[in-house]
């Protein structure tokens, strides 16, 4: 929208909604707006993470169709953040569990 456009929105909203309530319908409209933009960003990084998922297993796929060997540097890379995010999903899963297992050894010797 040009400056013009968005002058002529404004004055209609001034003599419609009057100067009492024109700046909390303009905050209104700003936080549907702001919400709007930020719902976007948030599906398209899912998005993204869905695709880079999706690339990963093709890696994946045609590296297990290799049998692991003669392996390009990109398939390489993939096999390896793939293991990097297993490892981390492994650390993840075992760490609340020794944490609490250490909290119980604690308490019981008080």
């Amino acid at each position: 929208m040009g400056f013009w456009e968005l002058l002529v929105i404004g004055v209609v909203a001034l003599l419609v909604l009057g100067p009492e309530r024109l700046p909390g319908a303009i905050r209104s409209v700003m936080r549907t707006v702001n919400s709007v933009k930020q719902f976007g960003q948030q599906m398209q990084a899912e998005l993204n993470d869905n695709l880079r998922v999706h690339e990963l297993h093709q890696k994946l796929k045609q590296a297990e169709q290799k049998g692991f060997l003669d392996l390009t540097d990109d398939e390489k890379a993939a096999v390896a953040e793939l293991k990097k995010a297993a490892e981390d999903v492994n650390k993840a899963s075992t760490a609340p569990t020794e944490n609490t297992a250490k909290h119980h050894d604690d308490s019981s010797g008080t």
